[in-house]
């Protein structure tokens, strides 16, 4: 039992070794820029209230919820309440606080967590919601199935890193059903209804799968794979009305390793910046800026003008 345990020790040290010093490469090798990151956020949809009913919002899901790696109140989940009062002058008054009089909000979201830990540690401390309360809720989850152990450990469900397509069929099947779990355990939570954010998972490398430029093990599967659980992503919030996709992976494209390299398909002419924190897993404080956005992008178009309640009477 000794031997396991100080065995596991020696494998989470030496990735945390290894990961560290990937990250302080390209932290010190790709520049980050400045000023507004990501898509703008059209200003009439925040003029007026959306509702006067009482709407809580909560985050769920892993480190990208959660803010690692933002300062306090700079993480999107932060930003979607209220804006900073540095924020930038194109997003003044575009906050969920501005359009929501009777705004709760708890974020459950845990650093680390698996699409599996969602549910069996996060979801469990959602309460029960008053019938005129409306939830909106924000999820990243899955990032962590794919990249734990980062090659140190033999591929396994929810620690995927270095598997082949074949071998991570089932377990991206039983990612769409932990999915379809959630979300119906979301929507009895709130029995006066709710929308759902679900977003998929960004490409630190820009679509190119070099895992190794990165300082990290091959991974040859490594895109497919993504785009087989971004799928699953995808499926999920196509059939239920009350889930919206929020399309991260293409808004970070050419915004990963590779984005000083004019030559991809994917470079940014306008911010040819690295929006990622210095673990590559990560946003950094623009990266989030840029989450925020394309969360309320996705809200203006679901809630205003906002679905009635469930059971009210058209």
């Amino acid at each position: 039992m000794k031997r396991n345990r100080l065995a596991i020790y020696c494998v989470s040290g030496l990735v945390a070794v290894l990961v560290t010093g990937a990250s302080l490469y390209l932290e010190f090798s790709l520049p980050v820029g400045s000023g507004p990151a990501g898509p703008p956020v059209p200003a009439q949809a925040f003029s007026r209230p959306w509702t006067d009913r009482p709407v809580c919002l909560v985050g769920l899901g892993d480190s990208v919820t959660a803010g690692f790696g933002a300062r306090k109140g700079y993480s999107y989940f932060d930003r979607l309440i209220q804006n900073p009062t540095d924020d930038f002058p194109d997003m003044e008054g575009k906050c969920l606080g501005k359009v929501f009089a009777r705004l709760t909000f708890m974020n459950l979201a845990i650093s680390g967590s698996t699409s599996m830990e969602l549910l069996e540690k996060e979801l469990p401390h959602l309460p029960l919601a008053n019938s005129n309360t409306l939830g909106i809720v924000v999820i990243t989850t899955g990032g962590n199935d794919l990249i734990h152990n980062y090659g140190r450990t033999p591929p396994r469900e929810e620690a995927m890193y270095g598997a082949t397509l074949e071998q991570a069929g089932p377990w991206i099947s039983d990612f769409e059903q932990r999915i379809e779990s959630m979300i119906r355990q979301i929507e009895s939570r709130f029995p006066g209804g709710c929308q759902i954010y679900l977003a998929n998972i960004y490409d630190p490398t820009d679509g190119v799968g070099d895992t190794t430029r990165a300082r990290l093990p091959a991974w040859n599967d490594a895109v497919k794979i993504l785009g087989a659980y971004n799928g699953a992503i995808y499926r999920c919030a196509q059939r239920h009305p009350d889930v919206h996709l929020v399309d991260l992976h293409s808004a970070f494209l050419g915004h990963g390793i590779h984005c000083t390299q004019f030559w991809r398909s994917h470079y940014d002419w306008h911010d040819p910046h690295n929006w990622f924190y210095i673990n590559l897993q990560d946003p950094n404080e623009r990266g989030y800026d840029a989450i925020r956005r394309s969360f309320l992008i996705e809200m203006a178009k679901s809630l205003n003008p906002l679905p009635p309640a469930k059971g009210a009477v058209p």
